[in-house]
């Protein structure tokens, strides 16, 4: 995620305007105003003593098949993890780039592991990069970022990343059976509606699921169907047979969009927006999915991040600021926003959140449920990775 989506990819102005258009849009009121059986998953703390709990280093050294040469693949910046419990280790799956040298900066997705969810232990190489095969067109040369884990169907896992190739980023699957080797699937969207979503901006997908006791996060059918929230811009809604293809739910015939954008790069007016951006508040200028949503008996829980500009926005916050709240969706009908959160539970504070290759970021992509808590992972100001903690409740 970076400025609207790649945040060093600047938005152009008249988007910038139109987004802030969408204070016409009604929205259903904050819960807390509401009962103490509170929808929301709540009173996390930042665990200050061990954060930032991953960073950038010169140590794991990889062959790129593109470039035919060494590189110090996550000496810059390692940030924006999905998390997966096998077992008694939690795994993390992160966004790592090299520094930028006469190919300049590429990301990959790194693999560690852990057995406390503080102290991880990394793979020496990446287990997913661009490379020499059918998905090299999207992937390069900016890469593959920002992943998110689910479990299918035969202990199966499924991840939803983007490929960026320098100027459009893409909405990509991969599947693998041990989360080291990965099958490339291609575009999410290369079935539907015959590909005419492939070459449009899109990222950030996070698949409804249920959070098991066990830690497992496993995705859920609703009405025979996967459903996944996806998008950077606004909050869009896709389903699928089988994890892999997906199909955006567009507008019924006749139906208006809150905005119309002119950078068709950066949204698509015939699709069905289910959570967009609000005037005077944290969330003003774009606002986009966080970990695989929750499935509970309240409804789907989805923890979200946004970005704020105080023009339009919230004048307390410094321009820029990524902060994230949550929104509850009805169980039964995935499409129907029930709950929605006022302020964010979590914004950047500690000097590792303030600074870095961009300014003001939190950004909330892993969430686990292990050894009696709830671990909440996130990238702080696109350059290392903390974490935040609360117990279970009984």
């Amino acid at each position: 995620m970076m400025l609207v989506a790649f945040r060093s990819h600047k938005l152009t102005g008249s988007a910038l305007v139109a987004l802030a258009t969408l204070a016409g849009c009604s929205q259903p009121h904050d819960s807390a105003a509401t009962t103490a059986a509170d929808w929301r998953l709540l009173g996390f703390t930042k665990a200050d003593s061990v954060n930032p709990i991953m960073g950038p280093q010169a140590a794991g050294v990889f062959q790129d098949p593109i470039l035919q040469r060494p590189v110090w693949w996550e000496e810059k910046d390692v940030y924006n993890p999905a998390m997966v419990v096998r077992g008694d280790t939690l795994y993390m799956l992160y966004r790592a780039e090299n520094r930028p040298g006469a190919s300049g900066k590429v990301s990959r997705i790194g693999l560690a592991s852990s057995a406390d969810g503080v102290h991880f232990r990394r793979r020496p190489q990446p287990v997913l990069y661009p490379g020499n095969d059918a998905q090299k067109k999207y992937e390069w040369p900016g890469g593959v970022e920002d992943p998110r884990v689910v479990e299918g169907p035969g202990q199966r896992y499924y991840m939803t990343y983007t490929a960026y190739d320098g100027t459009l980023a893409r909405l990509q699957v991969a599947s693998s059976p041990d989360l080291v080797h990965w099958t490339k699937h291609g575009s999410a969207f290369s079935q539907a509606y015959g590909g005419k979503y492939v070459n449009k901006w899109s990222k950030s997908g996070a698949i409804v699921s249920r959070y098991g006791a066990d830690g497992r996060i496993v995705a859920a059918k609703i009405k025979g169907k996967y459903w996944m929230y996806w998008g950077d811009a606004q909050i869009w809604l896709a389903t699928s047979n089988d994890l892999i293809h997906w199909t955006p739910l567009e507008m019924a015939a006749g139906g208006k969009p809150p905005v119309t954008l002119r950078d068709q790069a950066l949204t698509m007016p015939n699709l069905l927006v289910v959570l967009p951006t609000r005037t005077g508040k944290f969330d003003s200028n774009l606002v986009e999915p966080g970990p695989p949503a929750m499935l509970t008996p309240q409804g789907i829980r989805l923890i979200y991040n946004s970005r704020n500009v105080p023009l339009y926005g919230d004048n307390t916050l410094p321009e820029g600021t990524y902060s994230a709240a949550q929104a509850l969706f009805d169980k039964d009908d995935p499409t129907k926003l029930v709950q929605r959160m006022d302020t964010y539970f979590i914004r950047p504070e500690r000097p590792y959140e303030l600074t870095g290759q961009v300014n003001q970021v939190v950004f909330l992509e892993g969430l686990a449920q292990f050894r009696g808590k709830w671990l909440l992972y996130y990238g702080t100001a696109d350059s290392k990775i903390a974490v935040a903690t609360r117990a279970v409740a009984p």
